[in-house]
């Protein structure tokens, strides 16, 4: 009885020491990043973005976006692409085999007509079935092409592709009007560069029209408003934490820009993974050092790509996990670099950082909260690690949660009023209470998936880009 009670008492310590860990690291890469995104938004403040890219460092840029079944919002989001400010671009969309009316409403819309164009297979694709061009709209390419997912998608516009920086995104994004000034202006000021990301915030309850967003609201849903603080916690301040400390391990695939010849020369993005815009940046990664190239990879803090998130459990669950299965199956491809020196930075902090406070943590936190609950119920359990329990696994998780909106509204609020950022902040105490533990739920699941093989992508309903008429503005396309 004294051996169980002592390797209780164990397992419980060790599994408080872990949240303790996870929430100050975490919390202190938010802070980290505020004070970043503070000294770029001083050194950059005065700068003139138009001025800035009248210069021969200027690089001219294509954006490629895959999209499968999106007639809903295809039209409005391509729209907003074409009328986005930068000196010289090109958009490539990729029509990834869909059955849809995706296809036919973006050949109306833009009045597009079959090209003879050249495709140089610079990557292996699928089958390209078709190309569409327009004489109203010089800067846009249509390509339809046999399914071969998104990684495919992305490599075909990579072939199309005719300058030397290409921005990928997702189909259901959208772009501010100024992000792509905003997320190009490092590679003017780093040769080295090989990628930057933007950051990438939920898109539900902003006013939408045919130019773009002209509205930021919150939306209705609970779900899409815990999305919003987790998005600001971990996609904005932990990243850009990450950058501060050159440790930048993801660039999102809802927006990034990445060097044209090195994700050739590494071979595009990888078909065979359901995360391949984590295993790209990993791989460029370990590329470029076993090669000894210096290089750099950066988050750009104040360009904006709003993104449709999930609104049901269903989808919201899937996509979760299969985020976690994308990047278990990165981790593990990739696993000769992790407390390896000759990687330096990425091999000694970031792999073992992803490791142990991304992949690991739904195991061990679920975990904890079981001998919680076990101790409880047998009244075994310590009242000094009950107190701290609590405290470490919940209120500090508060504490991350209420930071995050709080250095976002001093560093750059996006939502206008009070009331806005009041009811924003309430949402960031209470996705702490349920929201939080069932995403880790669903990263646990998705665990046992990738342990048991399970390689597909998941379907995640979409309501859609609702767009609102804009009567001082003339429609593209």
């Amino acid at each position: 009885m004294t051996v169980l009670v002592f390797l209780t008492a164990l397992v419980e310590w060790s599994i408080l020491l872990y949240f303790l860990a996870t929430n100050l690291t975490h919390l202190a890469l938010i802070l980290r990043a505020f004070f970043s995104i503070r000294n770029y938004l001083d050194a950059v403040g005065i700068d003139r973005l138009d001025t800035a890219f009248e210069t021969s460092h200027f690089k001219p840029i294509t954006l490629i976006c895959p999209v499968y079944n999106e007639e809903a919002g295809s039209v409005a989001s391509i729209n907003s692409l074409i009328s986005l400010r930068y000196p010289e671009f090109q958009v490539v969309v990729v029509s990834d085999g869909s059955t849809d009316a995706t296809l036919e409403r973006l050949i109306t819309a833009f009045k597009l007509q079959p090209s003879q164009r050249v495709v140089r297979q610079l990557l292996p694709t699928q089958e390209v079935r078709g190309i569409y061009e327009s004489a109203y709209v010089p800067n846009l390419v249509v390509v339809d092409k046999a399914n071969g997912g998104k990684a495919d998608a992305l490599n075909c516009g990579i072939n199309l592709a005719r300058y030397p920086l290409v921005c990928c995104m997702d189909g259901d994004s959208l772009l501010e009007n100024d992000a792509l000034l905003r997320i190009a202006r490092p590679f003017m000021d780093r040769p080295d560069l090989v990628a930057s990301g933007g950051v990438v915030r939920p898109l539900n309850g902003c006013k939408v029209t045919p130019m773009g967003i002209r509205g930021i609201f919150l939306p209705d849903s609970w779900l899409a408003r815990f999305q919003i603080v987790e998005y600001l916690r971990a996609f904005l301040f932990a990243r850009v934490g990450l950058a501060s400390l050159d440790s930048m391990f993801i660039v999102s695939g809802a927006f990034g820009v990445f060097r044209k010849d090195l994700v050739v020369a590494a071979g595009g993005f990888e078909t065979a993974t359901i995360g391949e815009d984590f295993e790209l940046v990993v791989r460029l990664h370990r590329c470029l050092r076993e090669e000894k190239r210096p290089h750099h990879i950066t988050l750009v803090p104040d360009p904006v790509c709003w993104t449709e998130v999930p609104e049901d459990f269903r989808g919201l669950g899937r996509q979760r996990n299969r985020w976690q299965r994308g990047l278990l199956e990165t981790l593990w491809r990739h696993r000769r670099m992790c407390f390896n020196p000759r990687y330096g930075r990425i091999g000694l902090f970031s792999m073992p950082y992803f490791l142990f406070f991304e992949a690991l943590a739904p195991v061990i936190e679920v975990s904890g909260y079981l001998v919680f609950v076990w101790a409880l119920w047998t009244h075994s359990i310590n009242g000094t690690f009950a107190i701290l329990f609590v405290y470490v696994a919940l209120l500090l998780g508060v504490l991350n949660s209420v930071v995050a909106v709080v250095l976002q509204e001093i560093s750059g609020h996006r939502y206008q009023g009070l009331k806005a950022w009041m009811l924003l902040l309430f949402t960031a105490v209470v996705e702490n209470f349920g929201y939080r533990q069932l995403t880790v739920w669903w990263r646990l699941k998705g665990t046992f998936d990738w342990i048991r093989g399970k390689n597909s992508w998941g379907h995640v309903k979409r309501r859609g880009l609702t767009t609102h008429p804009a009567p001082d503005e003339p429609p593209q396309g």
